[in-house]
């Protein structure tokens, strides 16, 4: 079961669906392009919540900034970094003392692109992370990066144009392309489901 949860974030407040499931071990899941219909109730969010409930973890997946019921504006992917702090931070306040990431699409590129800003993450997952779409360019190492997922059909993430930067990220982290998946997994959720359950062990 989940329940509705609010933290703040600066001066603004975030709402969350929070499940409490291990105390030790939890993960902040972000969400795809609020600007595209993206929030926390997306399909795939609701697929990689899915997996971390059935590896025992807790979850927090959020909108971000200007979404749903969360306050503040979109900021490009500036000021949702900030977002996925605060998460990280009402997670450690709640007594979650070994936390990852988990982000799809957008949400990926902003847990990228905020990685030296979110303290010690055990692990990061990037599922569909956007680089035919956003700029990935600047990022560089990524030490807690366990594992990116796509689909061998995804055009806003193309599984060459990733394999070719997962060295930089992080040459450990595991890929995996689902075959025949495009960037929605509509008919492919199972398979991406045992995917992060898999990564999160």
């Amino acid at each position: 079961m989940e329940e509705a949860v609010f933290f703040k974030c600066g001066d603004i407040r975030l709402s969350g669906l929070m499940h409490r499931g291990n105390r030790d071990r939890a993960a902040v899941i972000t969400h795809p392009h609020p600007l595209y219909g993206g929030d926390m109730h997306n399909f795939v969010v609701e697929t990689v919540s899915r997996a971390c409930w059935s590896a025992g973890y807790s979850t927090l997946r959020f909108n971000f900034r200007g979404t749903g019921q969360s306050q503040g504006e979109y900021s490009g992917g500036v000021e949702e970094q900030d977002d996925v702090a605060a998460a990280v931070s009402y997670l450690t306040e709640t007594g979650c003392s070994q936390i990852d990431l988990a982000g799809y699409s957008f949400g990926a590129w902003v847990c990228a692109l905020g990685a030296h800003k979110y303290g010690k993450i055990n692990r990061m997952v990037l599922v569909s992370p956007p680089v035919a779409f956003v700029d990935f360019k600047g990022i560089a190492s990524l030490p807690s990066l366990a594992a990116v997922v796509t689909g061998s059909d995804d055009e806003f993430a193309p599984p060459d144009i990733i394999r070719a930067m997962i060295p930089a990220w992080n040459p450990g982290a595991r890929f995996h392309v689902i075959d025949g998946a495009d960037h929605f997994y509509f008919g492919y959720d199972r398979e991406l489901e045992k995917i992060i359950k898999e990564a999160l062990r």
